[in-house]
């Protein structure tokens, strides 16, 4: 079954762009299942469906998430159908299986205030000032995951630029467009950059070709340090550290733009979402700006004069 799930990654790395991340959770994921078929003397190779089915209902008796087992499913279901296409089986017994479905929580935000709190931190830093409020600027000035913003190479920030060319999931690019506060702390960082590489070439180290550099196995900033450091900002600038992630930042950067009338189509390119129905969950914060908008035009809504 290793054997299995070995071919299925590197089939995603090579034809998909997978991401390292998602390969991870495919394997994580598939592992399991692996686990659980093995318990019954059974492999990837001679389960059916009832065996899948039978999985799905002991994930559930666990107390699993909807989000969790659409996940687990969608690994088992990819694995299969590339079992089908290599004529590694002559069935694909997970085809028929329909998943829990995905239960529609709404993204968790900011407040303006909020945003403003932890940018206010972050330039209150007592050390790496510049590098953390460039941080903080581009990644609410455009909404990139995490991941994108850390892996940013330093190519793309030069020459001051309106626009920031992003490689998102499975290597696909979109330009975000650039704000004059993150403009201005990116041109700061910049200088600071420079100047701390010069000093590392002199003592021997390599050119970094990323725009935050690490001497690091990656080379540049971990997500995870760069999580550490945005709860940091929290708790100096007195927000619940509950509420703040990296990726609750992009929730802001989506929710502030369409509160502001931004189209959704807009928004969507600028998050990288591959269908607009991913991005439609952020239009909750329509709702009372629409019964504003009725409120202040409709002529029926208005008070009648005696």
């Amino acid at each position: 079954m290793a054997r299995w799930v070995q071919a299925f990654l590197e089939a995603q790395a090579a034809e998909q762009d997978a991401a390292t991340n998602t390969q991870l959770a495919y394997a994580r994921d598939l592992q399991i299942f692996a686990d659980w078929l093995g318990d019954k003397d059974k492999t990837f190779g001679d389960a059916q469906q009832t065996d899948i089915e039978d999985y799905l209902i002991g994930c559930e008796l666990e107390g699993l998430a909807k989000s969790t087992r659409a996940r687990r499913l969608s690994a088992i279901k990819q694995l299969y159908r590339f079992a089908f296409e290599e004529g590694w089986r002559t069935d694909n017994p997970a085809i028929q299986i329909k998943g829990p479905g995905r239960a529609k929580r709404l993204p968790k935000t900011l407040s303006h205030e909020e945003v403003d709190r932890l940018l206010d931190a972050a330039r209150q830093s007592p050390k790496e000032t510049l590098r953390n409020t460039c941080l903080m600027e581009l990644l609410y000035a455009t909404g990139m995951r995490v991941t994108e913003l850390v892996s940013l190479p330093v190519t793309a920030a030069r020459g001051d630029p309106r626009m920031l060319l992003v490689r998102g999931k499975g290597g696909k690019e979109r330009l975000v467009p650039l704000s004059p506060p993150a403009r201005d702390a990116l041109a700061a960082y910049l200088v600071q950059r420079d100047k701390d590489e010069e000093l590392a070439r002199k003592s021997g180290a390599p050119a970094s070709k990323f725009l935050f550099p690490s001497r690091g196995k990656l080379g540049h900033l971990t997500r995870h340090r760069f999580f550490g450091l945005i709860k940091e900002f929290a708790v100096r600038g007195g927000v619940s550290p509950a509420k703040v992630t990296p990726h609750t930042l992009r929730h802001a950067f989506a929710t502030h733009l369409l509160e502001g009338g931004a189209d959704l189509r807009a928004i969507q390119t600028m998050l990288g979402h591959a269908d607009v129905a991913t991005t439609e969950i952020y239009t909750h914060v329509l709702d009372a700006r629409l019964k504003d908008l009725v409120l202040q035009h409709h002529p029926l809504a208005k008070p009648t004069k005696s």
